[in-house]
């Protein structure tokens, strides 16, 4: 299904603008120019024809938009196809609420951020990552419990939302894991990481740029909403975004990166029309 329809109003309202624009330069210019009467039939037909090619450039701009900026809040947002590991500043990577990091594709998927993390962007050996994270300075409030029952993996909980500052990329506690070691979340879950996540970043981001990728976008399930699209959670994390406490300083901005093979599922155009991006 085409994400962006052939008559969508928005198309509409942007052809409009381009057409207004050049009404009033052939309208200033047909008081000076006389046209010759055997051609203004020609001319006319001309004129719709290039009408027509402008509009459909216009839809095939739309449907193949890839990159837009927005404000939210007075913040500077751009939502884009990329790479979060080629992104400039700080880089979020959603551990689980115990920061594990055994990719083995059952704890952690070696596809996803996380696994792809650990396996090809960590400067320092996996040990020494785990023991970062166990002298790390956290907060009382963010660790909740230690889970010795736990049968693989670490043992130590965390709020979900906490944030590891490790070099460049800000680790934080998303998903949460059942007792088969399966990523789930519920819905308020999901909204409650995402306003721990803003205010913590709020505090640590020191005036850099911050790159996210769209959380829950993966392999973890958010029960009760097994249909949830990417473009839903994206507008959920502006929406979070917009009521938190949060605000980039300029020039620092928020880029929340859209994983290539995702993007005909989402309709910039719209979030991009949108007060606020929702």
């Amino acid at each position: 299904m085409t994400k962006v329809s052939f008559f969508d109003k928005r198309v509409f309202e942007n052809f409009l603008k381009v057409t207004s624009s050049i009404s009033v330069t052939l309208s200033l210019i047909v008081l000076f120019v006389d046209i010759p009467k055997d051609c203004k039939s020609l001319y006319g037909w001309i004129f719709l024809g290039s009408l027509a090619v402008i509009y459909i450039l216009i839809w095939i701009w739309a449907i193949t938009l890839n990159k837009i900026d927005i404000k939210v809040e007075g913040s500077d947002v751009t939502i884009k196809v990329g790479d979060i590991f080629q992104q400039a500043g700080l880089k979020a990577i959603a551990f689980n609420e115990y920061f594990d990091t055994q990719v083995d594709n059952k704890i952690i998927a070696e596809n996803s951020v996380n696994g792809i993390f650990i396996n090809n962007h960590l400067e320092v050996s996996v040990s020494d990552l785990d023991d970062y994270i166990r002298n790390y300075a956290f907060e009382n409030d963010e660790f909740i419990e230690s889970n010795p029952d736990r049968a693989q993996g670490k043992v130590d909980r965390y709020q979900i939302g906490t944030i590891c500052i490790h070099g460049d990329y800000l680790l934080t506690a998303f998903a949460k894991f059942d007792k088969n070691n399966k990523a789930l979340l519920s819905m308020p879950e999901y909204l409650e990481f995402l306003i721990n996540f803003w205010d913590k970043v709020n505090n640590v981001y020191a005036q850099k740029n911050v790159s996210t990728p769209i959380f829950g976008s993966g392999i973890t399930r958010i029960k009760g909403h097994k249909s949830i699209s990417d473009e839903d959670l994206l507008k959920i994390m502006l929406w979070t975004f917009r009521i938190s406490e949060m605000r980039f300083k300029y020039p620092a901005r928020l880029t929340i990166i859209i994983h290539k093979d995702k993007i005909n599922q989402i309709n910039l155009l719209d979030i991009k029309s949108a007060r606020n991006g929702v």
